[in-house]
């Protein structure tokens, strides 16, 4: 329904399907500002361990439809395939004005064939299988600035139903983010040693099929920096279960190993250094001004290659460069810190808040 007088969208119903803890920091902020604006929310969720207790973390009432596909193509193809027909159920029953995801290819099938608007979100081309399911389907594509429309026109996409914002998707939860200490009491970490803090990849991933924590330098670069006389805190934040029970058998109590959700934005903030195999969770250390590392697996996708060129992260697969490099900086924290705070502050003080440009699209295609 839109006003009479300025055209604009009101009491709107809005779909939003969220399938992983990414989205579930961007997409909270996304409901908030929906809510708080008068308009209905109804949010999914799929079967998938670390989403569904950080939603339950977060008091996110998300209904269930379907389940994580695994770590085969198998069984990727036949859960998208059986959550695509649950989620059109659940679709019809709502009846939105306009479905939102991050590249989610059952909310992209389904609101494509039941009519629906589809405000989508992707900073991830380097997820080719996924991109080419779905670009050629949205209304509208959402989008950081530093990733250019050629890039996805690609997959199907005209260059007019693409919109840029000039952030990084993690500034729409770190913008007004405030630290909260109780997590260094939460996972009995002591305030006054260095913590360093490992993000698993992203093994389950279609465009990382492969690549796990045995073949990874993550943990074996764990274990060389346990070895060292340096003092440190190390926490690693997995993935899925088997990543869990891989690296608890590995390194013990020397590590604490995080088996449930937590509060990851509030612990990078209390970090002294980070070392990721991922894509998010390097991004939002980098921008809190923690010294951070890559390792991710593969060929440098362009979110990291743009951090790197900012002085941000710095990426190193091999193993002696980058145990020299972790202890340079515990050496060195205040210091590595104080550089890292101030080319982040600089980096993010020209970005605006993805949220807005999101909120506007909703508007605009409702």
């Amino acid at each position: 329904m839109r006003n009479r007088l300025t055209g604009e969208a009101q009491d709107m119903k809005v779909f939003i399907d969220i399938l992983t803890p990414k989205q579930c920091m961007m997409f909270s902020k996304l409901s908030e500002r929906l809510r708080k604006h008068g308009h209905h929310v109804f949010e999914v969720t799929r079967e998938y361990k670390e989403v569904v207790e950080l939603l339950s973390l977060k008091g996110i009432k998300a209904r269930v439809v379907g389940r994580h596909g695994g770590d085969t193509l198998e069984g990727k193809l036949k859960a998208s395939a059986q959550r695509t027909l649950e989620l059109a159920s659940a679709i019809e029953e709502f009846r939105p004005d306009v479905a939102v995801s991050f590249a989610s290819p059952e909310t992209s099938r389904v609101a494509f064939g039941l009519g629906v608007p589809h405000v989508y979100l992707n900073d991830s081309p380097h997820a080719e299988a996924v991109a080419r399911l779905t670009v050629p389907l949205a209304t509208v594509l959402l989008t950081p600035k530093i990733i250019p429309k050629a890039t996805w026109t690609k997959f199907g996409i005209a260059q007019d139903r693409i919109v840029q914002y000039d952030a990084l998707d993690a500034w729409a939860w770190l913008k007004d983010f405030r630290p909260d200490k109780r997590i260094l009491t939460q996972l009995g970490l002591d305030e006054s040693r260095p913590v360093a803090v490992f993000r698993t990849e992203e093994s389950f991933a279609s465009y990382l099929l492969g690549k796990s924590l045995k073949t990874s330098v993550l943990l074996p670069l764990v274990e060389a920096l346990l070895r060292t006389k340096a003092d440190f805190q190390a926490v690693m934040i997995p993935r899925y279960e088997p990543q869990i029970a891989f690296l608890k058998e590995k390194l013990g109590d020397r590590v604490k190993v995080c088996e449930s959700p937590i509060d990851a934005s509030s612990l990078l903030f209390y970090t002294a250094v980070f070392v990721g195999a991922g894509g998010t969770m390097t991004s939002e250390a980098a921008l809190l001004g923690v010294p951070t590392f890559s390792c991710y697996p593969d060929k440098p996708f362009l979110i990291e290659t743009y951090l790197i060129k900012k002085g941000l992260v710095i990426r190193e697969t091999n193993l002696k460069r980058l145990r020299s490099r972790v202890l340079e900086t515990l050496r060195n924290v205040e210091r590595a810190k104080k550089t890292q705070a101030a080319r982040a502050r600089a980096l993010t003080s020209t970005f605006e808040d993805p949220i807005d440009v999101v909120f506007e699209a909703i508007k605009r295609v409702s």
